[in-house]
């Protein structure tokens, strides 16, 4: 019998473990093992019962006024730690900016494998963990499976629902970890400018790509969001290139799943498309009608968006007052 044993969950972002605990659980039921989350922070242990409300047998809470704000080495240490010590057979990360190196650098640690970016989990015959991540800039799956254990993976946000909570009963296990001191120090925090709202929250997004010409012309978009109760978004080019937006929506920036996705001024290209393909709707607006968004859009409106935008909200109003 293997002494591997039980499936665990970490996040440093709370909201991404209730996620994660829904599939997790799943998991847990197939290989019949308890599900264990780890909570690390300072002053978190009132956290923990809302993670065993969440599906969590037992919670292992570290909790150390170092450990208030994210940082590498200390974090690892104390994950490596109790990995090492309690041996589970399956470890999912949260897919974050930190979460991946994170879960890298533990699997390293460990010398075992590490997929990033699961948008699947499953179980197979023989009770390893199946891993499917998107490839080929989003064109194709990969299917993956493990040598050895712990098997590690990391889990994007929005790639699986948040379960619904329940009274059930759970254990919470205070731990006492040796803080490794680290080789990076934090002299500040400046927080990036964005929405309050989770863009993955969303259930209506408007976005836009190169075709907005000016930062000022946002307000377009800003506008007809407003009247839809929704959110603005945008594609990579004008996070990174224009520098316009923080964040963007795609493979590498967000996974969203509205209920309505309006596309203004975008391309299409497929790593903007492996972004929204879990969208319910998409409405396209482009002057090119040979542009790829039309290809995957369920509606597509040809023409300028400077023209389409400001009709399309003034008939919105008329429709909702």
């Amino acid at each position: 019998m293997s002494e591997f044993k039980g499936v665990w969950v970490f996040s440093e972002k709370f909201d991404l473990a209730l996620e994660m605990l829904g599939k997790a659980r799943e998991i847990a039921d197939k290989l019949h093992c308890e599900l264990s989350t780890v909570l690390i922070g300072s002053n978190v242990g009132e956290r923990a019962n809302e993670l065993t409300r969440h599906g969590a047998d037992k919670v292992y809470l570290a909790s150390d006024p170092a450990l208030e704000h994210f940082q590498a080495e200390a974090y690892l240490g104390v994950l490596h730690s109790l990995v090492a010590n309690y041996k589970p057979e399956v470890v999912l990360v949260g897919s974050t900016k930190n979460g991946k190196p994170l879960a890298s650098r533990l699997a390293t640690r460990l010398c075992v494998g590490c997929v990033p970016d699961c948008v699947r989990l499953d179980v197979d015959g023989e009770g390893k963990l199946v891993c499917d991540r998107i490839t080929y800039g989003g064109s194709a799956f990969a299917k993956i499976t493990f040598r050895g254990k712990p098997q590690i993976a990391t889990v994007p946000q929005r790639a699986f629902e948040k379960p619904s909570p329940k009274e059930r009963g759970g254990q919470v296990i205070k731990v006492d970890v040796k803080i490794e001191s680290a080789c990076t120090e934090v002299v500040g925090v400046k927080p990036l400018e964005s929405s309050s709202v989770r863009i993955e929250d969303a259930k209506v997004i408007v976005s836009c790509g190169r075709g907005l010409q000016n930062k000022e012309d946002r307000v377009l978009l800003d506008e007809l969001a407003q009247v839809l109760c929704g959110q603005v978004g945008c594609s990579r080019p004008l996070a990174e290139d224009r520098k316009w937006f923080s964040e963007w929506v795609g493979l590498s920036g967000h996974k969203v799943k509205p209920k309505l996705y309006i596309a203004c001024g975008i391309s299409g290209v497929i790593q903007h498309v492996a972004g929204i393909r879990d969208a319910k709707v998409v409405v396209a607006i482009n002057k090119d009608e040979q542009a790829p968004i039309f290809e995957v859009a369920d509606y597509g409106v040809v023409g300028d968006l400077y023209q389409i935008l400001p009709a399309l909200k003034e008939a919105i109003k008329k429709y909702v007052q």
